[in-house]
């Protein structure tokens, strides 16, 4: 997800669940909560199953809110300070 304002990313969005791509739920994952891995040539995250499992998340567009407060719930969530 990119931030309209300054052009950078700000979340990558991590699918579970589901069956080939069907009945998946999208969690926001802060970019902070990434880092990237020179051996496997990709980005990988710490967040475990379990961590899911209470995570803001959201099953398509249509039902997710994007504004301030949400963001902040997501970064509260993850730990991700104040920018």
């Amino acid at each position: 997800m990119i931030d309209k304002v300054s052009g950078k990313v700000s979340y990558a969005v991590l699918s579970f669940g589901g069956l080939l791509g069907i009945g998946d739920d999208h969690y926001p994952l802060p970019w902070q909560t990434l880092k990237y891995d020179t051996n496997l040539g990709g980005y990988v995250t710490g967040v475990t199953q379990d961590q899911l499992t209470g995570a803001p998340k959201y099953g398509d567009e249509s039902g997710w809110s994007w504004d301030a407060r949400t963001r902040r719930s997501v970064d509260d969530y993850y730990g991700v300070p104040v920018a």
